[in-house]
């Protein structure tokens, strides 16, 4: 059965369709390694983000084994859940809901990035003192976080819902906080096992750094550079090369 071109809507998910597919019917054999992301993007029409998103999918089902430095793997031809927070016995590329946990973590970068930079500037418009201490809490937890090695994920969230109540517009605080429910499913999960680490850590918080000093100086532009600095950056950890990413 040869890769078919699919249509723009939940992109992923088609995707991970076809690929299941084509394990399940053996065109992709048990212990074979799957052709490059970039292959794989070319000959199904679509961007290398979003094929990326559909092998994470497949990986939290257990169907796939990404080898750093070596390839993709079929590991299985039926989805086995392999995340304590995935559900169990469900094709999470299959269905078509619109549960955040369940949102392409690439997609949700590329949301939050027009998003989260004018809720920054907005920020710094309105900004009070008390906002202001919420941001540096998130950002002084981050350091804490990432001193004791531990991932800064709630000193992170803490910081961009500390800059989304600043906001002073409550429907963009519960986008933000949408996204961070997606942040926290079983697909950005997987991804930040492969791209996150304490030299990404580093970096991001000095990237956060910048944005809470825009937003203490009352600076919108400054702001909305900054936070779109770090939301680019951001995505480009997340969707380098797999060779990139350290060895577990």
């Amino acid at each position: 059965m040869p890769l078919q071109t699919v249509a723009p809507q939940r992109l992923y998910r088609q995707i991970a369709e076809q690929l299941r597919q084509l394990m399940v019917s053996g065109e992709f054999a048990l212990g074979s390694r799957l052709p490059a992301e970039r292959d794989l993007a070319l000959q199904l029409g679509v961007s290398r983000p979003s094929v990326r998103e559909a092998l994470i999918a497949l990986e939290v089902e257990g169907m796939i084994e990404v080898r750093t430095g070596s390839g993709i793997y079929v590991q299985r031809t039926q989805a086995v859940a392999k995340s304590k927070s995935a559900p169990k016995a469900k094709h999470l590329a299959a269905h078509d809901t619109d549960t955040p946990s369940e949102w392409g973590p690439l997609e949700v970068m590329s949301a939050r990035l027009l998003i989260e930079a004018e809720v920054a500037a907005l920020a710094a418009t309105h900004a009070q003192k008390a906002d202001i201490k919420a941001i540096k809490a998130g950002l002084q937890q981050m350091k804490l976080e990432a001193a004791r090695n531990k991932e800064p994920r709630d000193g992170d969230e803490a910081f961009h819902a500390g800059i989304a109540k600043a906001c002073g517009n409550s429907v963009l605080l519960d986008t933000v906080q949408r996204y961070w429910q997606a942040r926290n499913g079983p697909l950005f999960e997987r991804l930040g096992d492969y791209f996150e680490h304490p030299e990404s850590w580093q970096t991001a918080i000095a990237e956060h750094q910048q944005v809470l000093w825009a937003i203490e100086a009352h600076d919108a532009p400054a702001a909305r550079k900054a936070m779109q600095k770090h939301l680019k950056q951001a995505h480009k950890r997340y969707s380098a090369s797999w060779r990139r990413a350290p060895a577990r």
